[in-house]
Parts: C-alpha cells; sequence; structure tokens
C-alpha cells in the first residue's frame, strides 16, 4: 500500500514537473530557438527596423489576447474583439475630428467596453452561451461600423494622435509597444494579486462551486467581458496610429488568433488554467510566426493556412492537457 502511494506521489511530481517546464520553458525555448532559425535563414529579422515593425505588429494582437485569455480563464470565449477593435477605431476618429484626441481616445475604450458590457449581459441574463453571443455581436458590430463608415477607411486621423501614438517612443521602445506592456502588467496584477483575479479563476474552475462559495459569478463574467471590449479598444488606439486610418474591417482574423495565443501559452479552453507568461508567449509565437512568413516570402495564402493549421494544433495540445 505504502508503495502505491510513493508510486502516485511520484506520478504527481512528474505531472507537475511536465507541467512546468511546458509553460515556463519549452515556449521561451521555441521562441529563441525560431528567432534563431529565421535570423540565419534571413540576416535581416535582427534589423532594428525589422524588430520596431514586428513589435508594432505584434502590440494589438497581444492586447487583444490579454482581454481574450481572461474571459477564457473565467470560462467563456469572445470572438467580437477584433469588431469591437475595428468598431472603436471608427467612432474614435469621428470623436476626434469634433471634439479633440483625448475625447477619440476615451470613443475607442468606452465603445470597445460598451460592446463588452452588452456581451456579459447577455450571457448572464439570458444564459445564451458566449460563443453564440458573441459571434452575434461580431456581426452586428461589423455591420454597424460599415454603415457608420460608408464601408471606406477613415483617413482623417489628427497629426498629433499620429506622432503621439504612432511614431511616439519611451525608452527607445514604440507607443504601441508600451501600450502593450502596461495591459500585460496590469492583468497581471489584477489575475494574480487581487480578490477579482481569485474570482475570476474560481469561476472558470467550477461556476457552481464558485457561486455556492459566495462568488459573484454573474457580476464576474460581465467584469471580464467589460475588460476584454476595453483591451479592444486600447488595441483601436495602438491599430489606428499604426496604419494612419480607421479601417472598418481593421484585424480581421484576430479573434482567432487571439484565441490560439491564449492557448499556446497554457490557457485552458475549460476556463480556470491560465498565466501570464503564458499569454505573452503565445502572442510572441503567432507574431514572430508571421512576421518571419513574411520575411522569407511566403504567400499570404499559405501564411493563413499556417495560421489555421496552428489554431487546430493548439486545440488539440489543449485537449491533451487536459487529460493529464
Amino acid at each position: 500500500m505504502a508503495r502505491s502511494e510513493t508510486s502516485g506521489t511520484a506520478k504527481a511530481l512528474s505531472e507537475r514537473r511536465l507541467r512546468f517546464l511546458s509553460a515556463g520553458l519549452m515556449l521561451p525555448l521555441f521562441i529563441v530557438i525560431l528567432a534563431v532559425g529565421v535570423g540565419l535563414i534571413e540576416p535581416r529579422f535582427w534589423s532594428e527596423q525589422n524588430l520596431t515593425n514586428l513589435l508594432r505588429q505584434l502590440a494589438p494582437l497581444l492586447i487583444l489576447t490579454v482581454g481574450q485569455a481572461m474571459t477564457i480563464i473565467a470560462g467563456g470565449l469572445d470572438l467580437s474583439v477584433a469588431a469591437a477593435m475595428a468598431a472603436a477605431g471608427v467612432v474614435g476618429v469621428l470623436v476626434m475630428e469634433q471634439y479633440g484626441i483625448a475625447a477619440g481616445v476615451a470613443a475607442m475604450i468606452l465603445t470597445g467596453a460598451g460592446i463588452g458590457l452588452v456581451n456579459g449581459l447577455i450571457i448572464t441574463r439570458f444564459r445564451v452561451s458566449a460563443f453564440i453571443t458573441t459571434l452575434g455581436t461580431m456581426s452586428v458590430a461589423k455591420g454597424l461600423t460599415l454603415v457608420i463608415s460608408g464601408g471606406l477607411p477613415l483617413y482623417n486621423v489628427p497629426d498629433r494622435f499620429l506622432d503621439i501614438f504612432g511614431d511616439g517612443r519611451l525608452l527607445g521602445i514604440p507607443a504601441g509597444g508600451v501600450a502593450a506592456i502596461l495591459c500585460v502588467i496590469v492583468v497581471a496584477v489584477l489575475l494574480r494579486r487581487t480578490v477579482f483575479g481569485r474570482y475570476v479563476y474560481a469561476t472558470g474552475a467550477n461556476e457552481t462551486a464558485a457561486f455556492s462559495a459566495g462568488v459573484p459569478v454573474s457580476t464576474i463574467t460581465i467584469l471580464v467581458y467589460v475588460f476584454s471590449g476595453c483591451m479592444a479598444g486600447v488595441a483601436a488606439v495602438v491599430m489606428t496610429a499604426w496604419v494612419s486610418a480607421a479601417q472598418p474591417l481593421a484585424g480581421t482574423g484576430l479573434e482567432l488568433q487571439s484565441i490560439a495565443a491564449a492557448v499556446i501559452g497554457g490557457t485552458a479552453l475549460t476556463g480556470g488554467v491560465g498565466t501570464m507568461t503564458g499569454i505573452v508567449c503565445g502572442a510572441v509565437i503567432l507574431g514572430m510566426l508571421s512576421n518571419s512568413l513574411n520575411m522569407i516570402g511566403v504567400s499570404s495564402f499559405y501564411q493563413t493556412t499556417s495560421i489555421g493549421v496552428i489554431i487546430i494544433v493548439a486545440v488539440i495540445l489543449d485537449r491533451f492537457r487536459n487529460r493529464r
């Protein structure tokens, strides 16, 4: 009997070590190997210009992934993040035209938060699945954005806005990268150092048990989607400044990439599991793959195919992790 208990304990420790290595070592190691490999094939990868461009490309995805990961950890899913980002960008530029940059930035964040609030209220009040709810709001947001913009990009972005959020730097880091880093730090603190974060994990791990333990599950769910919407608003600021325009269809496909990045980083689709370190690694891997394929000259068609393969592999890995 003692031998059996010892064997069971050893097996559990072995599994814990394997998970630790996977989350804490394998992803950063893969990033290093990928960077070295691409650098050998295309030395321009290590140029300052490309690394700056990579950071600018990565920023919107990382910001959206941060919000997306929080909804997944809470046991949900947000397919509307890219559409919310596009809507926020269009609304923000229109407001900026009339009331100035500060009002425009606030409008972007509030627009994203409003879409998130709608998602949260529908999910909690009507008990509709997060997948169906956010799929619906994604379509509604896209349609309204096309109506408001007339289906055309808005190029009347103030130069001052572009100077601050597009060309601006802090300690040599582009403004978009600074925004992404700040979002990561804020969410890491929220999830690991606050009661709210513990409630998010508890809700995702077992909603019924969390409710029985006194966790305000509905409130936490609403707040999580509002936060995801706010991240979409921040991503809209970064994306608009990067492309110097508000695109009504900006970021199409980023909702799936944000899910893939979160899952690659170890966030369980079943909820209750996820670390900010892994989430960042997942987003960096996808961003580096896209940048690397562009530099090597791989067709955009094959790039789309590769992203689809990565998403499928990420889901399979998630199922494999949950079975252990």
